[in-house]
């Protein structure tokens, strides 16, 4: 049986009244093979619905076309526009007629956009499903759309999740939301608080991935200038030839490939906020025209004879020592002091051990947010083991290493609860550099070999056994003990005396 399924639209009606053909009609008459069953649905017009059926079926008879099955069927939306009900109305009668049909033909020329927007939508998900339309002059043709909209959005979804997973978790609308229950974290944020509102300039500090950037844009975010952008540069990633253009704009025809002029960040962020991350990174001669653009206020497009005035904040960050890097000459001392009048420095993630489970959970909740849309994911919790694993490691790479290694066993494992050999299995191992020590003694210098060997090894145990939570074997393994038995030697050696366990438990 071939059915065509149909809106009643404004046109068809006019048409009708003109007697002349309508989309619907078109279809009815025209298509190679005839419809069993015409099924329209519609929910205004009433008054016209017999007069329609009555002409249609005229018109179908007059073309020894099968014109007994033609029915307008009432439906009730919201509006015309209104998707939700028209997806359950349209769910209900495609879902029925498809499977009640060798061929459902969906006409998508009468209706509104969303009608058929959403017929597309559903018919796609049904393999005896066709769409046709017709154009003006009674020529009617069969759509081949060339998507599959379940492949589509899960493709979609996985894009989504694969960008979110190696960007950086979102924790920056405003301080609220930046996990802070250590006192080191609630010094930062209060700090930062009180330099939002100073309009001061900002040097953020803080090895890679502790988030600098993070709270750079909440700075911005509760300051004065939250209503103007916040233009960011990564500094060590700018070219030298293009530093100026990059920063300062350029006019048209100031160099080879300056086909119109270009306003650069200082003036993109006027009145705003420019965020020069990785600022350590800066070559000599970048330093000099940023401290140039800062001390002036002003700037000048590369090729322009005029300069531009700007009102810019400056918060700058970096993983590296800039306090070292001028004593040794590589970056700029009065670029320094001007950057540095506002200084916020981040603890390592392992210094603040009181923030790591409040804010794996934070993470988790995140990832699964953005991974529920995929309809394969099942939200995963953390174990009680696996938190307690994930408090025990140094996590060198801070939140960006913990937010990498929870992507990875969230949407990686199998298990609704993550534990501790889900963690383990997506640590990243870190190849380990043998220190190449350059010692320096002079005549006369005494030191104590067995004492130095003594504080390395104590050094390495207490860190192990911390990394395995205190777990004998996996200690002795990770320290190339062989068996624990040699590892309770090297306690007893060292006075390292364990926590006691719980009465049943294993070591």
């Amino acid at each position: 049986m071939n059915i065509l399924y149909s809106w009643l639209g404004k046109t068809d009606i006019n048409n009708m009244k003109k007697d002349v053909s309508g989309p619907i009609s078109v279809i009815a008459l025209k298509m190679a093979q005839p419809f069993d069953k015409i099924v329209i649905v519609a929910n205004s017009w009433d008054e016209d619905w017999i007069d329609y059926e009555n002409w249609l079926k005229k018109k179908l008879a007059i073309a020894h076309r099968p014109y007994e099955d033609v029915s307008i069927n009432r439906v009730r939306i919201a509006s015309p526009i209104d998707y939700k009900s028209i997806s359950d109305v349209s769910q209900k009668w495609i879902n029925k007629l498809s499977a009640d049909s060798e061929s459902l033909y969906i006409n998508l020329s009468s209706g509104t956009p969303a009608m058929s927007a959403v017929s597309v939508i559903l018919g796609k998900g049904k393999n005896n499903t066709n769409f046709c339309q017709s154009r003006e002059g009674g020529e009617i043709f069969i759509d081949d759309i060339p998507f599959n909209f379940v492949a589509e959005y899960d493709a979609s979804v996985a894009r989504s999740i694969s960008s979110k997973a190696s960007a950086l978790p979102v924790q920056s609308k405003a301080f609220k939301d930046i996990t802070a229950t250590s006192n080191q974290m609630k010094s930062v944020i209060e700090k930062a608080e009180k330099l939002a509102e100073l309009d001061l300039p900002v040097l953020v500090l803080g090895e890679t991935g502790t988030g600098k950037e993070v709270i750079s844009n909440a700075i911005h975010k509760a300051s004065n200038r939250s209503s103007k952008p916040i233009k960011t540069v990564n500094c060590g990633a700018l070219p030298e030839n293009l530093v100026d253009s990059i920063l300062f704009g350029h006019v048209k025809g100031a160099f080879t490939g300056a086909v119109k002029d270009h306003s650069g960040l200082f003036e993109q962020a006027d009145g705003g906020t420019l965020f020069l991350d990785e600022v350590g990174e800066l070559t000599p001669d970048a330093q000099v025209k940023l401290l140039r653009a800062l001390q002036q206020g002003e700037v000048t497009r590369v090729g322009d004879d005029k300069s531009t005035n700007v009102d810019v904040r400056v918060i700058a960050a970096t993983h590296r020592d800039l306090s070292e890097m001028v004593a040794n000459g590589e970056f700029r001392e009065d670029l320094f002091y001007r950057l540095a009048v506002g200084v916020i420095e981040i603890p390592a993630l392992r210094n603040r051990m009181e923030d790591i489970e409040p804010l794996t959970e934070a993470l988790v909740n995140e990832i699964n947010s953005t991974a529920s849309k995929y309809k394969n994911y099942k939200a995963k919790s953390i174990s009680t083991k696996a938190m307690q694993f994930i408090r025990s490691q140094p996590w060198r790479g801070n939140v960006r290493e913990l937010w990498s290694t929870l992507n990875r066993a969230l949407l990686l494992s199998n298990n609704v609860e993550i534990t501790e050999q889900d963690i383990i299995a997506s640590l990243i191992q870190r190849t380990k550099k043998d220190n190449n020590l350059d010692v320096h003694l002079s005549l006369g210098d005494v030191v104590d070999l067995n004492k130095i060997k003594e504080d390395i090894e104590r050094a390495y145990v207490t860190a192990a056994l911390k990394a395995t939570g205190n777990a004998k074997v996996k200690t002795a393994k990770m320290l190339g003990l062989g068996v624990h038995q040699n590892l309770d030697t090297l306690l007893n050696k060292l006075k390292i005396e364990l926590p006691k366990k719980r009465q049943g438990k294993k070591a």
